[in-house]
This record gives C-alpha cells, sequence and structure tokens, in this order.
C-alpha cells in the first residue's frame, strides 16, 4: 500500500535558537529579562563573561531573578535570598525547586543566542 504525502499529520517544529541581540545589551555583574515565545527568561552574563540563562522568576515566590545578586557561578534571589547555581538550576540551601535553565550562546557577531530546546534543570518539561 502507498502512502502519500497528504496522509502524514503536519508537523511543526519549534525554533531552535532565538537571538537576543547583541550581548553588551547586559552589563558584566548583571542579569535581563527577555520574553522568549511567551515565556520569561532572564539572561546573566557574568563578570567573567560566562552567560546563564535560566526562568525569569523565582519558584518561591517569583521574585525578578533579573534584579538578584550574581557571583561565583550563583543568583540570590532579591525578595528572600533564596541562591540558586546558574549553570544547573539547583537550589543551594533551600528547599525551593530548581530553576528551569536554558543553553546561550554567542554567535560570531557578539548576538546572544537562546537555545529554547535545550533545556535543563530539575523543573524542565
Amino acid at each position: 500500500m502507498e502512502t502519500t504525502i497528504a496522509e502524514y499529520a503536519p508537523m511543526t517544529f519549534p525554533l531552535l535558537a532565538v537571538n537576543l541581540g547583541a550581548v553588551e545589551r547586559i552589563p558584566p555583574g548583571e542579569g535581563r529579562e527577555f520574553d522568549v515565545d511567551g515565556e520569561l527568561v532572564t539572561v546573566f552574563r557574568a563578570r567573567d563573561g560566562q552567560l546563564y540563562a535560566v526562568q525569569a522568576k523565582c519558584p518561591h515566590r517569583q521574585g525578578a531573578l533579573a534584579d538578584g545578586i550574581i557571583g561565583a557561578g550563583k543568583v540570590v534571589c532579591p525578595m528572600h535570598s533564596f541562591k540558586f547555581d546558574l549553570a544547573t538550576g539547583a537550589a543551594l540551601g533551600n528547599d525551593c525547586a530548581a530553576l528551569k535553565t536554558y543553553v546561550v550562546s554567542v554567535n560570531d557577531d557578539g548576538e546572544m543566542l537562546l537555545n529554547t530546546n535545550a533545556v535543563r534543570g530539575a523543573s524542565a518539561t
């Protein structure tokens, strides 16, 4: 039996990478919040130049993590001082849920690329 193309259900594939613009949009040691297809993501630029991308709100009380303090690969929530590892999303010293983390890179033009298909962390679905 032959199957025609019309018999297959249409498939959609999510965008793999979203261009967030120039890395200079984020000063070293700070974070910025981005709306990526209706989901808020915060990208941090560590003082050593490393980029981290995590869900924008703390799972504890929805504090804006972009307003938190970063250092040594960690972010401190500005609302209740809960700490999280930026690379893994793991909660540090508290029983809060882990952060959803994303893969972020910089292309040859100095633009940040957020890989929306590469979600990491305990709360990734």
